[in-house]
Formats: structure tokens, sequence, C-alpha cells
């Protein structure tokens, strides 16, 4: 049994939103993806880290979850800033049910890995602010991070995000303050693609390990976390 973490799928099999006219590497991601999760197995586990469909509503999304499903693991999802399919989490418990996915939350929650605690939610970044939303969204998602946390109690806590909480030029020092108060050791990140991942600040930063898991970065195959 494995843990992995892979962000920004960006299925769009019902959608005509697909990512192959970025060229590049999301040329046949869908067929990439696919044999990219050909290193995880049935007992394993694997984070999703956010921007799942570009599906609008959950029932437009099912050919994208039909296919997240069909790939082997056990799937822990958190949400992305294009995952407009987002609903509260009694709907999308009761959708993923009803149609026999077996998908958990990441939402102002933990999950267990053995003895370790999965925190994590979509964060916060700078194109946010461009957009003029206000603190009050920040404050939920710096809450929603912390109340991940606390549920994790004592245990080793691993966070997983879709926003970077910092990267070259930019840092969101409320979320960075969350992660230094609960010392996370460790946190994985997506949404930077192309040449943006350059931007990408990984390794040691105030005590915490920052890594970049978005699926093109990837190469498609979903990383290993813990054995």
């Amino acid at each position: 049994m494995a843990l992995y973490v892979i962000g920004d799928p960006h299925l769009s099999l019902s959608t005509k939103k697909p990512m192959d006219v970025f060229g590049g590497a999301w040329v046949g991601y869908v067929d990439k993806l696919r044999e990219g999760f050909q290193v995880v197995q049935p007992e394993d586990t694997v984070v999703l880290a956010g921007d799942l469909s570009w599906g609008m509503t959950l029932e437009q999304s099912k050919k994208d979850f039909d296919f997240l499903n069909d790939l082997p693991g056990h799937k822990i999802i958190l949400k992305g800033n294009h995952d407009y399919w987002w609903n509260t989490a009694s709907k999308m418990t009761k959708f993923f049910a009803e149609n026999g996915y077996d998908f958990q939350l990441l939402h102002n929650s933990c999950q267990l890995y053995d003895d370790v605690a999965l925190c994590g939610t979509r964060g916060w970044f700078l194109d946010e602010e461009k957009g003029g939303h206000n603190e009050k969204m920040l404050n939920r998602e710096v809450m929603r991070l912390e109340a991940s946390l606390k549920a994790a109690g004592d245990r080793e806590k691993l966070v997983f995000l879709h926003y970077p909480p910092i990267y070259q030029g930019y840092k969101c020092p409320e979320i960075l303050a969350v992660l230094e108060k609960y010392q996370v050791k460790e946190c994985w990140f997506a949404h930077l693609h192309g040449p943006s991942r350059r931007l990408a600040v990984t390794g040691q930063y105030n005590g915490t390990t920052f890594s970049l898991i978005s699926a093109d970065h990837l190469n498609f195959v979903p990383q290993k976390v813990r054995d």
C-alpha cells in the first residue's frame, strides 16, 4: 500500500475544453494519465489536488469522474479553482455514493493514511487578489486549512493544497503562518503549468518542504509520497 499525489487532471470528456489545445505536454494527456496511473496499485491511495474536471455541475462532470474512478487506487479529492462542479459536502458525498465512486473529500476535514493525517484545502493565490476577491474569502481558506489540521490531532500532518502558498515574487503569509503553527513538514501544491512552473518555490522554506505536483509537471505520473 502506497500514497500518491497529482493535481490538475483538467478532464473534459463531456465538455469542449480539452487541454490538448495548449500543445506541448498536454497533447494526448488523457491517455498519458491512464498510462501514468499504472504505477498505482488498487490498494494504494491517490490525493487529487484540484482541477479535476471542466464540468460546470456534478452531472456534467460524470464522465470525468467515471474516468478517474476507473483508474487504480482509492481517491481523496480537494477543490481547485476550476472545479465549478464543486458543491456542498453532503451533495457531493451523496452523488459519489449513488454512482459508486471511491472518492473521499478533503474539505474542512482530514483523511487518514495509516497513522498519518492528510490535510488540505484549495488555498489562496495572487490571481484571486487581482480578481478583486475580498479578505473574507482568504480567511475562509485559512479557516478550512486550520480545521483540517485541527482534525488531525497529534498525528503527523501532510498538507495538500491546490494553490501554491509561495512562489517567486509572491507569498500568502496567512497560509504560511498556519503551516508553521502546526509544524507541517511537507506540503504539496499544484496549479502552475507550462512556463509558470519555473516560478514554483520547491524544497525547504521556513521548516516546510514544498513540492509542485501539477499533472504536466509530473509528466502525468502520480508522485509517490509514502510507501
